[in-house]
Parts: structure tokens; sequence; C-alpha cells
């Protein structure tokens, strides 16, 4: 077993040597194999080191290449730099060079015109150029050149081309203007000459045809002509107001050129029309020849304003050449309207003018300036007509009114009123200033030349002259009017009373301004500063003292009156506002009226009688005096309320005046009994009757008194508000004043 164990041992001894053996042939041929690996592996290393090296050469001789060319780059760079600066500089002279070169070429854009256009315009038949649109073209180059030089002063031939185009711009306009003037002239001597030819074959339409249709045909043209002229007459925008153009004037002398044409043409036939008008029979008449000579002048008028608009713009100088055509029918009317003497024609010629050839209708708008405003044309004729209207009617003031002497039948008061009412009767008068108030359409010939009574006279001149007139001139005649139908109302009055009685003078002139009063009314009349005139009267005293004197062609003596005011006239007022002194004139003659009736109806309480004698004087009286005061009263007034406000007036100042009688009498019968007796009866005093009916020999108090008054008077007043009631009593209260 041991022997078994041993040999094991062996074995595995020599197993084990075996295995070394085996490990160390093993470790040799790993260690051959790994040396030829690492050889190979050594090789490649130094095969590669061999290639980085070369790359490492390369790569250094390629940044020695690198670094010449950053140098060589920057040296480019540099050069560069430096030429760009080079380039803008000369870049910048460029730009400079050509914005010099474009500005002389803009400038001289003005200038070099100068040469060619003054060529042009001093060639032969430069007139018809002027036709031509290169004329028009060449007006606008030297517009623009002008202008131009104007803004341009600082430039040193500036002011030298500017003139030069400004005489230039003249000769062209001056060109314009000989070829219009020859244009319209030329028209004009073939249409007369074909109106001698036919000067006894020429019918209305022959006329029309030859007087317009041939103006028509070059008139484009010469408008277009004026149309430069008047585009360049227009006064600068910083000019003062009322300045012209600097080329008006030759656009005023082709106005008067072509009115020059015109009128040499169609004044004689206008002449020739309005003699012819003339002679008609029925153009005796003043309002007829008017009609129909303002009609026919209207219509030449308004042809010829068509024909104008046709040759210029605008209607400068057109009036002027028209008032010229109305010239034979104011030659014609003015004297006809001098001579005319009798009111109601001049107020149909005045009605007709206003009312056919002048348009009110529109006064606030401006009128159109395309259509023809005649009435500016006819406005002559319609003040020569007002202002003879407005004589007429001074003379008719004058002479019916002022200086009006009333015969003794105009006197007859009361007869007069005593006569029944004449059929003929005083239109009506209604509405005011805006309303239509007819003229009398009476003849004249009984107006004028024979007197008129006071109602119808004023009233009547103001009818008439009622919106015929500027509202201020009928203002001014209306007041002078009234003012002098008052006065001589007064001065009436005055000669009745000497011829009658102091109540039918009063009562006569109440009549009359209560008439005038409320006719007045109607014509609204307006106020009216009081009238100034001018005293030369003590100039004239001075004239003939100097001379008087010797001084009449001494210096001095004249600068002395200077110095002292002696040869100015002296201003005086003399006229109030007519409503004013009319209501004034009625005021004063109710007063007088009423203390007139209390005078006569309390004249006893003056007297020295018993007391209980005078009051019973006074009643008696009143009762006497009443029925005498209501028949006057009925006599000349128509009006109820009027006459019983006159009674109740009477009334009040009898009742007052007997109270002021009565305190006077109480207080002294209270002095004399020291204390006073109610109903009583004072020593040496007649017995007082208070309150209710009195004695017929007592003294009656203020309140019995006026109680009884009441039922004598008996007034009897209309119940009527007071804004009904009547314009003649309007001015009426009951104590006979306002």
């Amino acid at each position: 077993m041991a022997l078994q164990e041993g040999g094991t041992d062996i074995q595995d001894t020599l197993d084990l040597e075996d295995e070394l053996r085996l490990l160390q042939i093993d470790e040799d041929a790993i260690l051959e194999a790994s040396l030829n690996e690492y050889q190979q592996y050594l090789n490649q290393l130094d095969a590669a080191r061999a290639h980085l090296d070369e790359l490492l050469t390369s790569t250094t001789a390629t940044l020695d290449q690198l670094a010449d060319i950053s140098n060589a780059f920057k040296t480019v760079d540099q050069q560069t730099a430096v030429f760009q600066k080079q380039s803008a500089s000369i870049l910048e002279e460029q730009r400079r060079t050509e914005k010099l070169a474009t500005d002389l070429a803009e400038n001289l854009k003005y200038y070099e015109p100068l040469e060619r256009i003054t060529r042009r315009m001093n060639a032969p038949g430069a007139g018809n150029f002027v036709r031509t649109q290169d004329f028009r073209d060449m007006l606008l180059t030297l517009d623009e050149c002008i202008d131009y030089m104007q803004t341009h002063q600082k430039q040193k031939e500036a002011e030298t081309y500017r003139s030069k185009y400004k005489q230039l711009l003249t000769r062209a306009m001056t060109l314009v203007r000989n070829t219009f003037m020859a244009g319209a002239k030329n028209v004009t001597d073939e249409v007369a000459k074909r109106i001698n030819d036919k000067q006894n074959h020429v019918n209305d339409t022959l006329l029309s045809s030859l007087l317009y249709a041939k103006f028509r045909v070059d008139a484009p043209l010469m408008k277009d002509l004026g149309l430069e002229i008047q585009k360049r007459a227009v006064p600068p925008a910083d000019a003062e107001v009322g300045t012209e153009g600097e080329y008006q004037s030759l656009m005023n002398e082709l106005h008067q050129a072509f009115a020059a044409c015109r009128t040499r043409l169609v004044l004689p036939i206008v002449q020739q029309k309005i003699t012819e008008i003339a002679t008609i029979p029925t153009s005796k008449d003043l309002v007829a020849f008017a009609k129909s000579s303002i009609t026919y002048v209207r219509g030449v008028c308004l042809d010829e304003f068509e024909l104008w608009e046709e040759w210029f713009h605008g209607q400068r100088g057109v009036y002027d050449f028209l008032e010229a055509l109305c010239e034979p029918l104011f030659d014609q009317l003015r004297p006809r309207i001098i001579h005319e003497t009798k009111l109601s024609k001049l107020c149909s010629l005045v009605t007709l003018i206003q009312t056919r050839y002048i348009d009110n209708d529109d006064e606030d708008e401006p009128p159109d300036p395309r259509q023809l405003d005649f009435a500016s044309l006819v406005q002559p004729a319609l003040e020569d007509a007002q202002t003879r209207l407005v004589f007429r009617t001074l003379a008719l003031l004058r002479d019916e009114i002022e200086y009006y002497k009333p015969t003794s039948e105009d006197l007859d008061y009361p007869r007069r009123v005593s006569e029944p009412p004449t059929p003929k009767s005083a239109a009506p008068l209604s509405g005011r200033k805006t309303s239509n108030i007819a003229a009398a359409e009476e003849d004249d010939s009984g107006d004028e030349n024979t007197p008129t009574m006071w109602s119808r006279n004023p009233i009547r001149l103001l009818s008439r002259i009622y919106r015929l007139v500027n509202s201020s001139v009928f203002d001014d005649l209306a007041h002078q009017i009234v003012h002098s139908t008052t006065q001589s109302l007064v001065n009436a009055s005055k000669q009745i009373e000497s011829k009658s009685s102091l109540a039918d003078a009063q009562l006569f002139l109440l009549r009359h301004l209560l008439l005038l009063k409320s006719q007045i009314v109607a014509f609204d009349i307006e106020y009216v500063a009081p009238d100034v005139q001018f005293d030369f009267s003590g100039m004239t005293s001075t004239f003939y003292e100097i001379r008087d004197r010797g001084g009449l062609f001494n210096p001095r003596s004249w600068m002395r009156l200077f110095s002292t005011g002696g040869l100015l006239p002296r201003v005086v007022e003399n006229m109030l506002d007519a409503k004013v002194e009319l209501d004034g004139q009625l005021r004063l003659v109710i007063n007088d009226f009423t203390a007139n009736f209390t005078n006569a109806m309390t004249s006893d309480l003056k007297s020295n009688r018993k007391a209980e004698e005078t009051t019973a004087a006074v009643r008696e009286k009143i009762q006497k005096e009443v029925p005498i005061l209501r028949a006057k009263l009925v006599h000349y007034l128509d009006d109820l309320r009027t006459r019983e406000t006159l009674v109740a007036a009477v009334e009040d100042q009898v009742v007052q005046t007997y109270e002021a009688y009565f305190e006077e009498y109480a207080g002294k019968a209270q002095g004399q009994s020291g204390k006073g007796k109610p109903n009583g009866v004072v020593p040496g005093k007649a017995k007082i009757s208070r309150k209710g009916k009195g004695a017929a020999d007592d003294v009656w108090d203020a309140d019995t008194f006026a109680d009884w008054s009441e039922s004598v008077f008996n007034v009897l007043l209309p119940q009527q508000h007071e804004e009904d009631a009547s314009p003649d009593t309007r001015s009426l209260s009951r104590s006979g004043s306002s």
C-alpha cells in the first residue's frame, strides 16, 4: 500500500515535471510569438512615427506659408483701405460735380430762353404768332422765368434777366391787346358796312344776325386771348386793398375797345328806337313811354350782357358799357319826369320800375354775377322819379298844408259837421310797412290845383308815396306832413274860435287830430331825429355890414370874422318827433276842452254869494251845460266811446273843482265853530248835507255832489277791454289826459 502510495507520488512528480516541461515549451513559443507581434507593432509605430514626422514637417511648411499669406493679406488689406478712402473721396467729388452740373443746367434753363424768345418776338409777322398754341406756351415760359428771377434775386444776372423778361412779357401782352382790338375792329367795320349798305332793308332778324352772330364767330379765340391778360392782371397776394394788377390797364383797354365797338353799332340803333317810341301817340303818357322804352332797353342790355360773357371772363367793365347804352333812355325820360306835375303819374312810374324791373324778393341774398343786374342800370331813372315825387310832395305840403288858407266855407263850423257825408270816402288804410297800401286812384287835377280838406290831404299824400321812396325818406316826409298838418289845424282852430266859439274850435281840432292819429298808425312811422338846418341869415347881414363899412376887400375884416365865427352858419333844430307832437297836441286840446266846460259849469264857485246860493247855481248850470256838452260832442264826434270818455273827463274835473271848494268852505266853518258838528248848523253858515240825498237849500258835501253829478252826466262807457278800443280813443283817459 505504501509502495503503491510511493509510486503514486513519483508518478505525480513525473507528471508535474512533464507539465513543467510542456509549460516551458509553451512559454518559449508564446514568448517567441509575442516577440514577433511586438516587433511587428514596433515596426508599425516606427512607420507611423516617420509618417508623423513627415506630417509635422509638412505642417510646419504649411504654417510658414500661411504666415506668409497672412502677412500678404494684411498688406493687401492696408492697401485696400487706402484705396477705399481714395475711392470715397473721388465718389463724393463726383456727386458734387454731378449736382453742380444739374444745378447749372436747371439755372441755365431759365436763362437760355431769353435769346430764343427775343428773336421770336422781333421776327416779322409776330402778330400772327399770337393766335397759335406756341405763343401761349411761350407766355407760360416767360411767367416761369420771371418767377424764378424774382425768387433768386441773389444770382448775379437775375435782376437784368428779370427786367428783360418783363419787357418781353409786356410786349407779348401788347401784341395780345393789338390782336384783340384789331379783331373787334375788323368785325365792327364789316358789320357797320353791311348795315350801311342795307340801311333801308335791314329787318330785325338780319340786324340780330349782323350784330350778334358775326361777333360770336371769333368770340372763343378772343376770350382766350383776353384771358391771358386777365390772368396777369391779378394783383399780388400781399398788395394793399384797391391795388390794381400790373396789366389791368391793358385789360381795361380791351373792355373799352370792345365797348366802343359795340357802342358804335348799337347806340345809334337804341337812340333811333327810343326816338320812335317817343313819337308814338300813346307815349305822351309818362308811364306808357317809360314802360315801352325801359322794356326795349332791358332787352338790348340782356343781349349785350350775354355777348360780353362770350368775349370776356367776368363782368368787369360791362355795366359801364351798358350805362352808356341807357343814356338815350334817360335823355328822353328825365325831362318828362321833371315836367310831370301829376303825383299819380309819378307814383305809377315809381311803382312800375320797382315792381317790373327791380326784384326785391331776395334783398338779403347777393346778386348772381352770371345774371344781368338790370336794377342797377335802371336805378337812375328810379332815383329821378323818386326825387321828383319827393319834390312834388314837398310842393303839395307847402301849398296845400303849410300855406293853405282855409276859406270861409272850410271854417264854417259847426255847420260843416251838420252836413250829410259825401259818398266819396277815403280808402281804408291798414297794415304795416310790409303791407300794400294802394295809392289814391282819383285824377290829380282836382287834388293839386284846388284846396282840399285837412282830413284828406295828409293821408292822401302819405298813402301815395308809401313804399315808393326809401323808408327813411318816407319817415322824414311823413313827419313833416304830420307836423305841418298839426300846425295848420291849430291855426284853423284859432280862426274858428274867433268866428264861432271856443268849444267849436276845440272840437274841430280834436276831431281832426283824432282822425289824423288813427290814419298815421297804419303807416307805422318810425322815430326821426330832429331836423337839423343851417341858418345863413347871419352871414348875409354880416356881408352887407362889411360892405357898408367899406371893408369888403380888406383881408383883416374877413380873418376877424372867421376867427369869431361870424361867417359860420347857425345850426337850427326845428322839428320834434311828429307822433310825440301829435299826442302832446291831443292832450293839450283835450285838457283845454274839459277845462273850458268845467269852468263854464263851476264859474259860480268863485262868486261872493252865500254858499247855498253858489252851490245851487252850480248845480243849475251843470244841468244846463251837460246837454249842451253832449250835443256838441254828438255834432263833432261819431265814436260813442270817445264822446263818453270826454264827458267823464269833464265830470271828473267838475267834481274835483267842487271838492276843492267844499274843503275850503268846510275848513272855514270848522274854524268858526271850534269843533265841527256833523250834519249840524254852523252859526252864520248854511247847513251841510252829508251822506244821502241833500236838500236843495243845503251845501252838499263832496260825496253827495259826486253821486248827484254821476246821475246828471250819466256816463255810459261801452264794456270792452282797453286793447279792443278804437285807435281814436286810446289816447283819452277818464281824466282827459294820458
